[in-house]
């Protein structure tokens, strides 16, 4: 049976994970939670988020982390269109080649 709720009012998950060097981990751990997360939230798109840290992955040069944020299909989409880019950037110009990264859109399903 389909729903009668419209794709945006869908619950969603936009999960950036990163890995970072070791070198510049603890202080970029420091600017996620103090600088870059709040800059994200501040653009009202988001009604919560989690750190994770991934533990599973080889450490060698580096700790893998899970930033998880939450909203609905609408209030992402404005994310995207209006202060991902800028957000980014401003990242990239940060913290160069310490870091990649990549993204991924979940479904909330129960």
């Amino acid at each position: 049976m389909e729903s009668n709720l419209t794709k945006s009012t869908f619950s969603i998950i936009y999960n950036v994970t990163v890995h970072i060097d070791k070198d510049f981990a603890e202080i970029w751990l420091q600017w996620l939670m103090k600088e870059h997360i709040p800059e994200v939230m501040a653009t009202r798109c988001f009604t919560h988020y989690h750190v994770l840290r991934i533990l599973d992955t080889d450490e060698t040069d580096g700790l893998t982390y899970a930033i998880q944020y939450f909203a609905s299909m609408g209030q992402y989409q404005i994310y995207i269109n209006e202060y991902a880019e800028g957000l980014r950037q401003k990242s990239n110009e940060r913290w160069g080649d310490a870091f990649t990264s990549f993204r991924t859109l979940l479904e909330v399903v129960q």
